[in-house]
C-alpha cells in the first residue's frame, strides 16, 4: 500500500474525529471554569455531560501543572486511581500548548485494556485567557464512529526490503532444482485453469518449496494449500466447482498465462537472484513477488508485464536494493 495514500486516509479520519469532538469538549471546559477550585462539582459536572458525550470512554481534568484533580469519571461510576497523577509525560499532554486549544492524539495502546485508543486534550482557560488546567477525554478507537469507505489500497509499485541476514550471503548460496522446477509446466497450466475455469481469485506458488495456497470466490475467508502431488495432478480441478471468469477481474484472461510465463523466466534467468514465490490477484490486478534476496516487489499485473528481464536483472543492485 502507498504509504501517502494511506497515510491521507488517517488524516481525513482524523479531521472527522476532531470535528466531531472539539465542540463538545470546548463547550464543557467552558463550563469547568466557574468550579475549578471545587474536585466535587467538577466531578458532578463531568459525571452529568458524560452521558451525552458520544463514543468516550473517560473524563478527568488536569491542572496547570498536569495534575489530575478529578477521579476519571467513566460510564460505570468513578475511578479512584487516577486522582492525583501527573499526566504531563504522556504522549497526548506533549506539544499541547500551540495554535488550538484543543488536540486530538495519536492512536495509543490503553494501558488497561490493550486496546487502540485515542485521547482528546482541550485547554481550560479561564476569563483573562490564562491556562488554568486542561480536560481530558479518552476514546476506544474500537468505539468510535468509522469512515463510511474503506481503504482502497494503491497499485503503485512497491518494494520492501527482506531479511539482511539472507541478502547478506546471497552469493554463497545457489538456486536447487525443487520438484515444482522439475514440473512446471504443468503445475502452471494447473493454476490457469483453476484460476480461469473454477473461481480461484488469488494464487501464490512457492517454487523452492513445491506448494501453493488459493483462496476461491465462493470462500474468501479461508484459503486452501496444494502440494506438489495436487498442483501436477489435473484431477485437482474436479475438487473445485465450475466457475465462469470472475466479473470483477480487472486482469484479462489472456494474460495470466504471459503473467506466469514471466513467473517461470525469473525463476530460472539467474542461479543466485532467483524468484522463491510469485502471486497475482485478479481482482486487484496486483502481483506479488519474493526473490532469494528475500527482497518483495508488488506491482499492478500491466506493469509487470511491461517489464523485460533487464529490468530485474540488469544490474546486481536491480534487486539488492529494493
Amino acid at each position: 500500500m502507498s504509504s501517502s495514500n494511506i497515510n491521507d486516509a488517517i488524516l481525513n479520519q482524523r479531521e472527522k474525529l476532531t470535528a466531531l469532538l472539539s465542540k463538545e469538549l470546548r463547550q464543557l471546559a467552558s463550563k469547568c471554569v466557574e468550579k475549578f477550585n471545587d474536585r466535587h462539582q467538577l466531578e458532578h459536572l463531568l459525571s452529568e455531560v458524560l452521558p451525552n458525550l458520544a463514543y468516550c470512554k473517560h473524563l478527568f481534568i488536569l491542572d496547570a501543572d498536569g495534575n489530575q484533580l478529578t477521579d476519571n469519571i467513566t460510564q460505570t461510576g468513578k475511578d479512584k486511581n487516577h486522582f492525583g497523577r501527573n499526566r504531563m509525560d504522556r504522549p497526548y499532554m506533549q506539544g499541547i500548548i500551540g495554535t488550538t486549544d484543543f488536540k486530538l492524539s495519536e492512536a495509543y495502546i490503553s494501558r488497561n485494556r490493550k486496546r487502540p485508543s485515542f485521547t482528546a486534550i482541550q485547554v481550560i482557560r479561564n476569563i483573562q485567557g490564562s491556562i488554568i488546567g486542561f480536560l481530558g477525554a479518552d476514546f476506544d478507537l474500537r468505539e468510535l464512529p468509522g469512515t463510511k469507505e474503506g481503504y482502497q489500497e494503491s497499485g503503485n509499485w512497491r518494494q520492501i526490503k527482506g531479511d539482511p541476514a539472507i541478502r547478506s550471503v546471497l552469493f554463497s548460496q545457489q538456486r536447487t532444482d525443487s520438484v515444482m522446477d522439475n514440473n512446471l509446466d504443468d503445475v502452471l497450466h494447473i493454476m490457469n485453469e483453476l484460476i480461469t475455469g473454477h473461481g480461484i481469485f488469488h494464487g501464490k506458488l512457492y517454487f523452492s518449496s513445491s506448494r501453493a495456497t488459493i483462496w476461491m470466490v465462493d470462500d474468501p475467508f479461508s484459503y486452501r494449500i496444494l502440494n506438489i502431488d495436487e498442483l501436477v495432478n489435473p484431477d485437482i480441478c474436479l475438487a473445485y466447482p465450475k466457475r465462469s471468469y470472475h466479473e470483477r477481474a480487472i486482469v484479462p484472461e489472456n494474460d495470466i498465462s504471459a503473467i506466469f510465463e514471466i513467473f517461470r523466466r525469473l525463476r530460472f534467468a539467474d542461479e543466485n537472484v532467483y524468484l522463491r514465490a510469485g502471486s497475482l490477484n485478479i481482482i486487484n490486478g496486483m502481483v506479488g513477488l519474493n526473490f532469494s534476496c528475500d527482497g518483495s516487489h508488488y506491482m499492478r499485473f500491466d506493469e509487470f508485464l511491461e517489464k523485460n528481464l533487464d529490468f530485474w536483472f540488469g544490474s546486481s543492485e536491480g534487486l539488492l536494493m529494493t
